[in-house]
């Protein structure tokens, strides 16, 4: 990599911390055991705060995407949100173990994932300019391989820093539940520190000659009729339109799948609080070595060959982690799940990178965040409601496979090339 292409990448290091910690791992458990009332209603709870945040992230994702495409503000933009997201999340640390606090913390959490990710949406959009068309694959794998290494590095630190230490550092409370939130401050100074390099070394696209740079007003004039130009021309270019409509669905999923692993792994095999940390540990490490292995080779077998080979085989894993009694086999099945979660995501990025038109490839990663959004409440929607009405978390699981497959069988009529 060179300066400009690592300096992107980083930024997956630095925002890879709040999903790892805060909406999986950490803050994710400590929610359903020692805020909300019970686990069962903690994970009702939390798929309706997801379901909100999922319907905000796809009514301002495509619309901020043409501002920045219109504004050429695409970093100004990346730093308000990384802001946003980091001050949100170490909010976290004034809640106290209570069912009084569930409200501010589902808040909390919730405006973190809206900045988060409308962020991604202005930093995904900078792949283009950052490396050649040819290294986009490689690029967007390692970056993604270097994002699972950054959030297991912030989890590592967690844990050994704020949650094992007994007595705690720094003075904190174990009863009042301060080594739990003072990782929400951790995740929040995380992002902030490693996420400034991209701010500094990419800066945006230059205007053309003589072209001043337009008032926010007028980005924000411009920005809506692009984005109602594109809604409007996607009827007439099918491919674009088909990819990402399998995208809507198979992205539902895995964020489902994302938001309610650590959640589904206490409840339904009772791992300790300690144990769902090693076990977002070993779960890090098995989809960092996934996403920089098949970042290797993604240029050459294909973006769409690779996202279709990583969608099939979650689905066949995650048919037997919903049906496993075992805990040792739930851990098996696990680790080799992880393997197909970045090279899912991170070759979906770069195949939205090779369609999209340049000029307009900001707001097109704002449909890109739109697909993966505007049914994101569908998701966790479901499995709250499958879940509250069997009173099984195994049931609620289970409907991330369906999303997943769905999205697979569109994505196989997808052309490489628009």
């Amino acid at each position: 990599m060179n300066r400009r292409e690592f300096s992107w990448a980083l930024y997956d290091w630095a925002n890879s911390a709040f999903p790892t910690v805060v909406t999986t791992f950490v803050i994710a458990t400590w929610f359903t055991r020692a805020v909300a009332p019970d686990p069962v209603a903690g994970q009702a709870m939390w798929g309706w705060m997801q379901t909100l945040a999922g319907v905000a992230i796809a009514l301002l994702s495509p619309v901020l995407g043409a501002v920045a495409d219109a504004g050429g503000r695409r970093r100004s933009m990346l730093a308000i949100c990384t802001l946003a997201a980091a001050g949100a999340t170490a909010a976290i640390w004034f809640a106290q173990p209570s069912p009084g606090w569930a409200v501010f913390v589902l808040a909390c959490v919730g405006l973190g994932t809206i900045a988060f990710e409308v962020g991604t949406v202005f930093y995904n959009a900078m792949l283009p300019t950052v490396t050649t068309s040819e290294r986009m694959g490689r690029i967007s794998g390692l970056a993604w391989g270097l994002g699972y290494a950054g959030g297991l590095a912030c989890l590592l630190l967690c844990l050994f820093l704020l949650i094992r230490p007994d007595p705690p550092f720094f003075g904190l409370d174990r009863a009042a539940g301060e080594p739990i939130r003072a990782t929400a401050v951790l995740v929040g100074l995380w992002m902030l520190v490693f996420g400034w390099p991209v701010l500094v070394m990419l800066r945006d696209p230059p205007r053309p000659q003589g072209q001043p740079r337009p008032g926010w007003g007028e980005a924000a004039r411009g920005g809506l009729q692009e984005i109602w130009s594109v809604l409007r021309g996607l009827p007439a270019r099918p491919n674009m339109l088909r990819f990402l409509v399998a995208r809507l669905f198979y992205t539902d999923g895995l964020n489902t799948l994302f938001a309610f692993g650590a959640i589904f792994a206490a409840g339904v095999h009772g791992l300790s609080f300690e144990e769902v940390l090693y076990f977002g540990i070993a779960m890090n490490v098995s989809a960092g070595l996934g996403a920089a292995g098949f970042g290797l080779i993604e240029d050459r077998l294909g973006s769409r060959r690779t996202v279709l080979v990583a969608l099939w085989c979650l689905v066949v894993l995650g048919i037997g982690l919903v049906m496993v009694t075992s805990a040792t086999v739930f851990w098996a099945l696990a680790l080799l799940l992880g393997l197909f979660f970045g090279p899912a995501q991170a070759a979906s990025r770069t195949l939205m990178a090779r369609i999209a038109p340049p000029e307009e490839v900001t707001a097109h990663f704002g449909l890109f965040a739109l697909s993966g959004r505007v049914t994101g409440f569908i998701g966790p929607a479901v499995l709250a409601g499958v879940t509250a009405a069997t009173d099984s978390q195994r049931a609620g699981m289970a409907t991330v496979v369906v999303f997943m497959a769905a999205g697979a069988l569109l994505l196989a009529g997808v052309r490489e090339r628009g």
